[in-house]
Order: C-alpha cells, then sequence, then structure tokens
C-alpha cells in the first residue's frame, strides 16, 4: 500500500511499480482489490471477447490493468475496469496507446469482488456511462448473474439460463451467462 502525502496525477500511476493494482480517484490511489473467482471470471469473460473481437475484427478486449482518463471534468480520475472493449477505428491510426486510454471504452465490465460495496459498484457505473460508455456488464458471483446497463438508464438482471448480448455494441455477440460462471 502507498502512503500518498499529495494528490497524484494519471501519469503517477502510470510510473508507480505497481501501479497496475491501482486505480486513482481523484488524486487518491485506491487498490484494486480481487478475489480468485472474480479475476477467474473476469479472465473468462476476456477470453470468450477476445475469440469473438478476433474472429470478427471488431477491436481491442482489455484486462484489469489498462487505465482509461476518459472522464473529462475528473482530469484525476482513472478507472480500471476488470474487462473493457473498444471498437475498431476508434484509436487515431489504430494505434493503441502505450499507457492510459484517452477514450471510454464501448463495453465496460466489472466482476463484482467479495470486497466491493454496492455504493463503489454503482458510483463507478455512473462514471462510465456518463462518460460514455455505452454498454457496461456488472457480474455478480453471489448470484450467477449479470446486470447489462444503458446510458438510457435502461438495465436489465439476467441469470445463468439467459443469454448475454453485445447488443447494438457488439453486434452479433451471444453468450451463455451460464458459461461465464462455469
Amino acid at each position: 500500500m502507498h502512503e500518498a502525502t499529495a494528490l497524484l496525477e494519471p501519469d503517477d500511476l502510470l510510473n508507480l511499480p505497481d501501479g497496475e493494482s491501482y486505480e486513482l480517484i481523484d488524486g487518491h490511489l485506491v487498490e484494486k482489490l480481487m478475489g480468485a473467482e472474480s479475476e477467474f471470471i473476469g479472465a473468462t469473460i476476456l477470453t470468450i471477447l477476445n475469440n469473438y473481437m478476433r474472429a470478427h475484427k471488431h477491436g481491442y478486449v482489455f484486462g484489469s490493468q489498462t487505465g482509461y482518463r476518459c472522464f473529462s471534468v475528473r482530469k484525476n480520475l482513472v478507472r480500471k475496469p476488470d474487462v473493457s472493449c473498444v471498437l475498431r477505428g476508434r484509436f487515431s491510426g489504430e494505434v493503441i496507446p502505450k499507457g492510459d486510454i484517452s477514450i471510454p471504452p464501448d463495453l465496460a465490465v466489472e466482476v463484482v469482488s467479495p470486497n466491493d460495496l454496492y455504493e463503489a459498484v454503482e458510483i463507478k457505473v455512473g462514471e462510465y456511462l456518463e462518460a460514455g460508455v455505452r454498454l457496461v456488464w456488472v457480474v455478480c458471483p453471489a448470484t450467477k448473474s449479470i446486470i447489462v446497463r444503458r446510458p438510457n438508464k435502461t438495465a436489465n438482471t439476467l441469470d445463468a439460463t439467459d443469454s448475454l448480448s453485445g447488443e447494438d455494441v457488439l453486434p452479433g455477440f451471444s453468450c451463455s451467462v451460464g458459461e461465464v460462471f462455469s
């Protein structure tokens, strides 16, 4: 754990030896704690999405260490979704940035960990949607469900018998919710 006496900026986070383990919230380091189950589920989703995105040449999939600086009014906010996708054509020259990404992902996935508080997850989802994320999946290992959130404030909860769709963000993508938790 880092003891910060001064507020940090996003570049400071990139330069920390273990910066990949933290998000930056208004200049303060906040450790990203994931349990083994949450990390495994995130890796499963990353694999499913990566296979789809590569097969259809739709874009790029990133894991939990990729930071986003896409929050226009909060310059010292860096969020790291557990999984995220950016569609082809959104990076200048199709070049993936070497550091943090300055545009919102098209899809952000948060896997609820044992240490997560409901309010903290809700705040993060709100920040993503306000920044322009087109689709957010909140994955709940305890209930084996996925809450799908959209910018128009609609949401629905899917259980293991349902199919998870990429909707208009990832056209043609579909997988069984049960597959995410198997």
